[in-house]
């Protein structure tokens, strides 16, 4: 089993080389090495191989980058199993998640693909009825890459959240914030704010966002003048030169405020749960940089975040940290093939979106971790779930009623093939 470790200089070196110099190619993991090796070895040979490797060669921009030379020499999937977990049963050794993809350069048989329901499963095979391609998924072979433009017609790029770099000085704790909050003077610049754990976890925090601060303000309020005098102090001693240059300790590092209605994703979210789960929220609220926004004046992008055909597309193409999926917009975002929409269809996928929110609703309580929690999702809350996908998988060329996430994806790449093409 090949399994990727932090790479020491002269690594890197081996697998540039390894890669003929390809600066591009010298970032992959260092596992595919010996994919290298294998095409070079084979290249006036014949033969197939086939690897165990960690699974991240399947998943993020790594995939492009890999499967593309091994294309290019001819060479197709000719069986695969999907991630499971390799045990090595040293003492105090975690178990890694795994992938298995051999090659060959015949067109028969027709290839094999095997899945496993848990990550600690057993292996079942399922049948291919179209090809497997590099995400180890039964449909067309294609490369998905990241974009710098928007690739469907009616989705909004997105923005990094907003980074304090403060020390902790701008943002007001639960516990702080009837102190701040009794000062008139600070409590005017007293907003909601989100990160990951309080997107998640509906936990309350709050910032002072000092931006078009009336500069006689930080001198009458004492709060005021102490907490910009703290972050002078933390940005002067730290180790990066563009913070400590940044000459506006009243604000913070990063600025992305949205002006209307936005969504709030979080970079990282657990496998297990049947949706993507994102918030919309009105402007006056600061989201973190732990997460990304989306201007969403009208619910759209909320609607087509919380799909099941934008959790199916996540899963294939994007990242991961171990297992949990990891948002990245100009992947999984910026790539997402969905079509340009009738009036009709934008209408039925926006009613759908709200109705997810209605049923939210009726739990003001509940957090997201809470009304997405895979063992208990409430009924009403499912029931508007399955009304949305009905409007974005009938948007996205859908027929008839979809079930699996193999339905989704097969429509998926054949969009993504369609519209790239297009472009």
């Amino acid at each position: 089993m090949l399994r990727d470790h932090p790479r020491a200089p002269e690594q890197l070196e081996d697998l540039r080389q390894a890669w003929g110099g390809n600066p591009q190619l010298s970032r992959l993991d260092f596992v595919t090495g010996w994919h290298a090796k294998a095409l070079n070895y084979y290249q006036d040979r014949h033969g197939a191989f086939a690897f165990v490797t960690t699974n991240s060669i399947t998943q993020g921009d790594q995939v492009p980058r890999l499967f593309g030379p091994i294309f290019n020499q001819g060479w197709r999937i000719r069986f695969a199993h999907r991630t499971f977990a390799w045990d090595s049963q040293a003492p105090g050794k975690a178990a890694v998640h795994c992938v298995i993809v051999g090659f060959d350069r015949a067109r028969e048989p027709k290839a094999r693909l095997f899945d496993y329901p848990s990550i600690n499963a057993d292996a079942v095979e399922i049948p291919v009825g179209q090809a497997v391609n590099p995400y180890l998924v039964d449909g067309p072979t294609v490369l998905v890459e990241k974009r710098s433009t928007m690739l469907s017609p009616v989705l909004n790029t997105t923005s990094y959240g907003s980074k304090p770099s403060d020390g902790g000085n701008l943002l007001v704790s639960e516990e702080d914030y009837p102190h701040v909050a009794e000062d008139p003077i600070a409590a005017k610049y007293l907003h909601p704010y989100v990160g990951a754990k309080e997107l998640l976890h509906n936990q309350d925090r709050w910032c002072l966002w000092l931006e078009g601060m009336d500069p006689t303000d930080a001198q009458r309020s004492p709060i005021l003048k102490e907490r910009i005098a703290a972050v002078r102090d933390f940005r002067a001693a730290s180790k990066a030169a563009s913070t400590r240059e940044y000459p506006h300790h009243h604000l913070f590092r990063q600025l992305a405020k949205q002006d209307e209605p936005f969504v709030c994703i979080p970079r990282h979210v657990s496998e297990t749960r049947k949706y993507f789960t994102v918030k919309r929220f009105d402007p006056e609220v600061i989201a973190g940089d732990a997460n990304f926004t989306i201007t969403d004046p009208d619910g759209l992008q909320f609607a087509t975040l919380s799909s099941s055909m934008f959790l199916a597309w996540q899963k294939a193409i994007g990242g991961r940290l171990e297992s949990r999926l990891r948002f990245g917009s100009t992947l999984t975002w910026y790539t997402f093939p969905l079509p340009n929409l009738t009036d009709s269809q934008r209408e039925q996928i926006i009613e759908g979106g709200q109705r997810v929110l209605e049923a939210r609703a009726l739990h003001p309580d509940r957090s997201l971790a809470e009304h997405y929690n895979p063992l208990a999702m409430d009924p009403a809350l499912l029931k508007a779930h399955d009304k949305l996908d009905r409007a974005v998988d009938k948007a996205l060329g859908a027929t008839k009623k979809l079930s699996t996430e193999e339905q989704r994806l097969e429509i998926l790449f054949r969009n993504y093939r369609e519209l790239t093409a297009e472009q």
